[in-house]
């Protein structure tokens, strides 16, 4: 999903709201020392901070220096701190912490994604908190689309999954990359994310159309099906995906534990 637009596209689609209630489900309270793992343009990080006031503090760590220096310029603030790191790399000079937050990041590294889990492990305190949400059949779920265009972005999901190591399973995986780790008191939580129908909204509309776009020119797809025009595809899904009879849902699940 790198693109300029990047950005705006993760800050116009977090809904604060949900972010809160996603995160005190999971038994974040005041005091705690966070870590917000892929944090984006540090929106997230924001709202978690304030969720932890009084007397808490919130790390924001994501790889790219872009998202970084826009978290910083933005949002940046006593007892928020923004860090660029490698996921997979020595964390340890950040800290332990009470929480490690890790939403839509496992999406992104399906084949690694045991490994980043083991690593960011060695974040969580003894008896601190991993929380873990990511989505489950990612973009693949549709009905009322037309035929050609279903299968397209099935194949788009596909060649993801093959050249940027794209997992639209990885909310299922979550419960085992805890348990394997040897949690406690393990819990978990299914939910939609989507839920479109009827008239589309802005936000729904940019986000969807960034989000399709920017992935499918990277997928390696050949559009057979629209005779190998991108442009015919994207048309297409725009017009498609605006007919108030579509539907369209993406589950969402979040699974937390204990560090024993």
């Amino acid at each position: 999903m790198e693109d300029p637009q990047e950005i705006e596209r993760l800050e116009r689609k977090t809904d604060p709201a949900v972010v809160l209630a996603q995160a005190r489900w999971a038994g974040l309270t005041a005091g705690m020392r966070v870590a917000d793992i892929g944090c984006g343009p540090g929106l997230t990080s924001r709202i978690l901070l304030e969720a932890v006031q009084p007397g808490g503090q919130v790390v924001g760590v994501d790889f790219s220096a872009e998202r970084i220096r826009h978290a910083r310029n933005r949002y940046q603030q006593d007892g928020l701190l923004f860090q660029q790191e490698d996921f997979f790399g020595d964390l340890s000079p950040l800290g332990t912490f009470d929480f490690v937050w890790v939403r839509f990041v496992l999406e992104f590294h399906r084949s690694r994604a045991r490994q980043m889990v083991a690593n960011l492990n060695r974040l969580v305190r003894p008896g601190g908190t991993l929380c873990l949400v990511d989505l489950d059949y990612n973009c693949l779920s549709h009905a009322g689309l037309p035929e050609r265009l279903n299968l397209t972005i099935e194949e788009v999901v596909c060649g993801l999954e093959e050249k940027a190591d794209f997992d639209p399973y990885a909310g299922r995986r979550l419960y085992g990359h805890l348990f394997d780790l040897g949690y406690q008191d393990i819990r978990l939580d299914v939910s939609s994310h989507h839920l479109i129908y009827g008239a589309l909204n802005d936000t729904e509309r940019y986000n969807w159309e960034r989000k399709v776009m920017v992935a499918a020119r990277r997928s390696g797809c050949d559009f057979a099906r629209y005779g190998g025009d991108f442009n015919a595809f994207a048309k297409e899904f725009s017009t498609a995906f605006q007919d108030p009879r579509r539907f369209t849902y993406t589950p969402l699940i979040r699974c937390c534990g204990r560090k024993a």
